[in-house]
């Protein structure tokens, strides 16, 4: 999966690529025809690729693991907590 851009950007016609801000506002309109076929599959693509992600995380053995992480992250806070208490600035 490619990164996120920072700055939001369309692809105009071609292989030119703007973002907003360079874009003349004649040419921020909604998508029509190809371009919003385009963007229903690549929003379509984005949600299927959050459903698997979802789906994995809730898989027995990553869940299990996140579990046993979480207990140790737990118990070494806590043993940082008592060990400030023993020790007060």
């Amino acid at each position: 999966m490619a990164p996120l851009d920072p700055v939001p950007s369309i692809v105009s016609e071609g292989a030119c690529r703007m973002t907003i801000a360079e874009t003349p506002a004649q040419e921020r309109r909604p998508p029509d025809g190809a371009a919003t076929v385009r963007l229903e599959r690549c929003v379509a693509h984005t949600l299927r690729v959050i459903a698997a992600a979802r789906t994995e995380r809730e898989a027995a053995p990553v869940k299990a693991a996140r579990r046993q992480l979480a207990e140790i992250y737990g118990v070494t806070r806590l043993s940082r907590r008592l060990e400030r208490g023993r020790h007060p600035a």
